[in-house]
C-alpha cells in the first residue's frame, strides 16, 4: 500500500500546482483565467500573479509641434514676454475686483470677463473654442504702426479690449491670458512665435492641450486645428509663464 499512497500524493501535488499556474489570484483574492504573461503582468512569490497597468500611449511631443526646445535666457521675445507679465499682473488684480463688484469695473475688463465666463461655463475643448471665436470677433486687425506708431509693440489684453484693434501678438496674448483665467492648467497653455511658410512672415498663435493633443488658436480663422496639421507654421520660439523657449528643430514638412 505504500507505493499507491506516494503516487496518489504525488498526483496530488502535481494537480495542485498546475492549478496555480493556471490561475491569477489578486491581493484581493479575485480569480481570473491565466493571461499572457509575457505582456503586462508579474509574478509575485511562487503563486500569485497580479496584472500591472498596461503601456498606455502617450502623445508623440510633449510640447506643441515638436519636443526639441531650449530655455533662453536673454533677447528681444523674453524682454517684451516678462514686461507684457508684470503688466497681465495688474490686470489680473482688475478682474478679481470686478470679479466682486462692477462700480469701478471698467468696460474692456466687464467684456473681457464675459469671454472668459462663456468659456469657463463650457468644458473641454468647446469652452476653449468659445474663447479662440469669442477673441477673435471682438477685435479689428491693425498693425502696431497704425495703431500705435511703432512697428512692434505687444498690448495686454484690457488694452487691447480698450481699443478693440490689435495685431496677432495682441489676440494670442489676450486669448493666452483667458485660457487660463477660465480654468485652462500652464502645462496646457502655450504662446507661440512661428513662421508662417505660405505667407514668409512670423506670426503668434496660441497651443492648448485637450485630451493629450494641442490644437491651435489663430486669429486668422475660427476652427481650431491640431498642431500637425498646420504644415505651413514652422515653430520658432515658445512662451509660457516667464520662460521662453527656443525650438531647435525646425518643422517644416
Amino acid at each position: 500500500m505504500l507505493m499507491p499512497y506516494r503516487f496518489t500524493n504525488r498526483l496530488i501535488s502535481t494537480v495542485i500546482a498546475f492549478a496555480i499556474q493556471t490561475a491569477i489570484v489578486d491581493s484581493a483574492g479575485w480569480s481570473a483565467a491565466r493571461p499572457d504573461l509575457s505582456s503586462h503582468n508579474e509574478v509575485i512569490g511562487r503563486n500569485r500573479v497580479i496584472q500591472t497597468t498596461p503601456t498606455v500611449s502617450l502623445p508623440p511631443f510633449s510640447e506643441p509641434f515638436s519636443p526639441t526646445i531650449v530655455p533662453l535666457t536673454g533677447g528681444e521675445y523674453l524682454t517684451k514676454w516678462r514686461l507684457v507679465e508684470l503688466k497681465i499682473r495688474s490686470e489680473i488684480e482688475t478682474l478679481d475686483r470686478c470679479r466682486t463688484t462692477l462700480e469701478f469695473c471698467p468696460p474692456s475688463a466687464q467684456d473681457f470677463l464675459a469671454i472668459i465666463t462663456e468659456g469657463r461655463e463650457r468644458s473641454g475643448l468647446a469652452g476653449i473654442g468659445v474663447i479662440n471665436r469669442a477673441i477673435n470677433l471682438a477685435i479689428k486687425p491693425m498693425s502696431d504702426l497704425a495703431q500705435w506708431g511703432v512697428i512692434d509693440r505687444w498690448s495686454t489684453p484690457l488694452e487691447t479690449f480698450t481699443t478693440r484693434r490689435g495685431d496677432c501678438e495682441d489676440y494670442a496674448i489676450a486669448k493666452y491670458v483667458a485660457l487660463k483665467q477660465a480654468g485652462v492648467d500652464d502645462e496646457d497653455l502655450r504662446l507661440i512665435i512661428v513662421r508662417d511658410l505660405v505667407v514668409s512672415e512670423n506670426h503668434a498663435i496660441v497651443a492648448a492641450r485637450w485630451g493629450g493633443k494641442w490644437f491651435i488658436l489663430d486669429n486668422r480663422w475660427l476652427a481650431l486645428v491640431e498642431d500637425n496639421e498646420m504644415h505651413r507654421l514652422r515653430p520658432l520660439f515658445v512662451l509660457n509663464n516667464d520662460s521662453v523657449r527656443q525650438y531647435i528643430t525646425a518643422v517644416t514638412n
